[in-house]
């Protein structure tokens, strides 16, 4: 399997409405989750670098889908959702723009859907995993802050959340973009997504 050089990455644009994105013309990897799940983290554990996906301290930062280049591949960042302190607006718009992003005939090659290792899957994380699977889109369960739990406890929760989501364990990845645990695994889960 070629492997994709995930330090060769660069942030193209942002874009704040579905009909601004332009259509696909390379392999595409959509990175979702809650707004407070660590996406950012996560792409810049990914890439190598500490400030390529912008982290912030509040939630709900990321308002756009962003574009990244990794080695020829498209990385797509989704706006967050579910989080409290934005208005129904400004919830909805997000909503839009993730549903306007998956209506389009795109290049998915694969959708990494972030949880938080810690809770039980939330309400909007069976939501997106339900829309996934009855879309058919190829998809991978990312467990987020592995870091803040025991190998045990990880083991636990990945088997809880795996049958609460009815998914395969064997298709959940444990990550830590602290530590860096996970991280090569999802690296190849890409690359053989992509390639």
């Amino acid at each position: 399997m070629e492997k994709i050089d995930f330090t060769h990455a660069r942030f193209c644009a942002a874009y704040g409405t579905p009909d601004q994105i332009p259509e696909a013309k390379r392999p595409e990897v959509s990175v979702v989750g809650r707004s407070n799940v660590g996406k950012s983290s996560l792409i810049n554990r990914l890439v190598g670098r500490k400030a390529l996906a912008k982290v912030s301290s509040k939630p709900g930062k990321t308002a756009t889908v962003n574009f990244y280049d990794v080695d020829g591949i498209y990385l797509v960042d989704l706006p967050g959702y579910g989080f409290a302190k934005v208005s129904a607006a400004e919830k909805r718009r997000w909503a839009d723009l993730i549903g306007g992003y998956f209506d389009q005939e795109r290049s998915f090659n694969l959708v990494v859907s972030l949880v938080d290792i810690r809770h039980e899957p939330q309400k909007l994380d069976h939501e997106m995993v339900g829309f996934l699977k009855e879309g058919g889109f190829p998809f991978v369960v990312v467990l987020t802050k592995a870091d803040k739990l025991s190998r045990a406890q990880q083991q636990r929760q990945r088997a809880l959340i795996a049958r609460e989501l009815d998914i395969d364990p064997e298709t959940v990845l444990v990550t830590s973009a602290e530590k860096g645990q996970g991280i090569d695994e999802l690296k190849d889960a890409i690359s053989a997504a992509c390639v």
